[in-house]
């Protein structure tokens, strides 16, 4: 059983120190768990755009992502660096994904092992490098709040440095 914390005070429930339980291991999992997520960046008039799209996540978390460069999350993206990824399901568990975004580079040798984590979760990748409009991102992690809501619920909030 996951340890349940307070949404309003981020405080356990369960005073059998439970907290906790739920790692940033298990976050992972859950990450690595999922081939699509929602992206959301912020456009030029300070609107929130959102666009579902194929995600790899590597060990540290960071979720990666290719588009077409003409599209509003790269022009985005490019303009302001912060980003939210969402991950949905099963059932009523979610994770809320705020982080800073980089584009990656399609030639360079210190991206190869980042754009070889996309591969090995979409083969397909590679057919697209030949798009010449194909634009690769990386979303590194400052905040996350993980909620199972069949479990207890289940509210786990992490930082990043």
């Amino acid at each position: 059983m996951l340890a349940a914390r307070d949404p309003v005070a981020g405080t356990c429930k369960d005073k059998a120190d439970m907290c906790g339980i739920f790692q940033k291991s298990d976050l992972l999992d859950y990450m690595q768990s999922h081939r699509l997520a929602v992206v959301s960046s912020i456009g030029d008039t300070g609107a929130p755009q959102s666009a579902l799209v194929g995600i790899a996540v590597t060990p540290t978390h960071d979720v990666i992502f290719d588009t077409v460069s003409d599209s509003r999350k790269h022009r985005n993206l490019t303009g302001d660096r912060r980003a939210s990824v969402l991950f949905a399901g099963p059932g009523e568990k979610t994770l809320q994904f705020d982080g800073t975004a980089r584009s990656l580079s399609l030639v360079d040798v210190a991206d190869e092992h980042l754009r070889e984590i996309y591969y090995a979760v979409w083969p397909d990748g590679r057919e697209r490098l030949r798009w010449p409009n194909i634009a690769y991102w990386c979303v590194s992690p400052t905040w996350a709040r993980y909620s199972d809501y069949e479990a207890g619920p289940l509210v786990q909030i992490f930082h990043w440095a």
